[in-house]
């Protein structure tokens, strides 16, 4: 399947079953908090680059307030 075929659900799908395959076997741990955050981390990275670091058109792409876009940027050392 070409990476222009893939929806987002199949991209993760991908990127899941190619992690798990490096575990070689070892069990995951905290697996969903792992993949939200990593996911999310990436989420407000790119979508902050693609607004030029204008905050206020990324909370309104992302759909959220700028306060709540602060916050997650503050958690997640993003806020430079």
């Amino acid at each position: 399947m070409e990476s222009t075929d893939m929806s987002l659900s199949d991209c993760v799908t991908f990127v899941m079953d190619r992690y798990l395959a490096d575990l070689q076997g070892e069990v995951p741990s905290n697996l969903h908090a792992l993949i939200i955050d990593e996911v999310e981390r990436a989420l407000l990275a790119n979508t902050l680059q693609h607004c030029s670091g204008q905050r206020g058109m990324a909370a309104q792409w992302l759909g959220i307030n700028r306060n709540t876009l602060r916050k997650k940027l503050q958690a997640y050392g993003l806020d430079t």
